[in-house]
């Protein structure tokens, strides 16, 4: 599970950044020669995939299995960001329900600190600043449906504990209460099925309509930076201490080296991809 730190600083130079960037293909490229043809080949189709249009926050989440289960949904349904609010229960995975889906997505951990005692405000409000709507999904008070709702505009989807439901805070902050369908005597779903029944529904409605939901170029190229590093196992410390010796010896690589061709996949458009 890689984590929302980036590389660079604000107070690099563009010749840095390009050395930065130039660095990293070379790096990418050179550890992918340690990988199969099929893994470099799902990685290469998955990253066109992945969204950051659509975004899930889960507050105080009390049992394992269920973020977990939430988390392998995420990545099932190709959301590459997954908030977590730590109010007062710590964010803990549950590996054999997970199923290694923790790895591949970039977790958001808001945590209570005395600097910043209210982590849902400060999750809620750092995700408006990012121009997301804030969707709580609530069978109480709701003012939207999951049927009906705008898709167009980015959208994290916030969900409560299993035994309180979202906070009154967070009811007061959210941008739309959204209800999802039921019809039967219990009153509300378990968290993970919730979140798999309202990805299930937004994402096919996301990728229906002409929106530029796809990662921008620039995050494509990072992350699928990250997901090779991973993909290399235990071996990744000692492979890139092998380029670094053979870059300093003089081994740089040439563009046409580089895996994957990346003038076409920071710019492929989404025509091709799955509906």
């Amino acid at each position: 599970m890689t984590d929302d730190t980036r590389h660079g600083s604000s107070g690099s130079t563009s010749e840095d950044r390009t050395s930065e960037i130039q660095y990293q293909r070379e790096l990418t490229s050179y550890l992918a020669g340690f990988l199969t043809p099929h893994r470099k080949d799902v990685l290469q189709r998955l990253i066109l995939e992945r969204t950051r249009h659509v975004t899930v926050v889960v507050e105080d989440i009390c049992h394992a299995h269920n973020v977990s289960a939430c988390l392998r949904s995420c990545d099932c349904f190709g959301i590459q960001d997954f908030h977590v609010i730590e109010n007062r229960n710590r964010f803990d995975v549950a590996a054999d329900i997970a199923r290694g889906s923790t790895q591949w997505l970039t977790l958001h951990r808001h945590d209570y600190s005395e600097s910043q005692p209210d982590s849902t405000r400060a999750c809620i409000e750092k995700l408006k600043q990012e121009r997301y709507q804030i969707v709580v999904a609530s069978p109480h008070d709701a003012n939207c449906e999951l049927e009906t709702y705008d898709i167009s505009k980015p959208t994290a989807l916030l969900f409560g504990n299993e035994k309180e439901g979202v906070s009154p805070n967070a009811m007061q902050l959210a941008t739309h209460i959204m209800r999802v369908p039921m019809y039967g005597f219990t009153e509300s779903f378990n968290i993970s099925v919730a979140v798999a029944v309202c990805l299930h529904h937004l994402v096919w409605r996301m990728r229906q309509l002409n929106l530029d939901w796809q990662l921008s170029p620039a995050d494509r190229e990072e992350l699928l930076h990250d997901w090779v590093r991973i993909s290399t196992g235990h071996r990744l410390n000692s492979l890139v201490k092998r380029f670094e010796q053979d870059r300093s010896a003089g081994g740089g690589r040439s563009e046409g080296d580089f895996w994957p061709d990346w003038e076409t996949i920071l710019s492929v458009c989404g025509d091709h991809l799955i509906k």
